[in-house]
């Protein structure tokens, strides 16, 4: 084999490699585009289910002491005559 029948066997394994080197990176621009789309939706949904906490949270009583829990009949919370 002659040396340019040898160069051109290597510059056309070199567009193959080169073209296959293009599709995997746009495959990979294709998935970083859905992650990146996945990844802000969930912030979007963390920010909204932290806005229902905080307001939830709001709503609770500020005195702990006033508000009585079920089921807690504790002798020592009795007044005893």
């Amino acid at each position: 084999m002659s040396k340019i029948e040898e160069l051109a066997d290597r510059v056309e394994r070199l567009l193959l490699r080169h073209a296959e080197l293009q599709r995997t990176n746009a495959l990979l621009a294709q998935q970083v585009s859905v992650v990146t789309h996945e990844r802000d939706n969930l912030r979007s949904r963390l920010n909204a289910a932290r806005s229902r906490i905080d307001a939830l949270l709001e709503r609770l009583p500020t005195d702990a002491a006033a508000t009585p829990v079920a089921g807690d009949d504790d002798d020592a919370t009795r007044a005893t005559p």
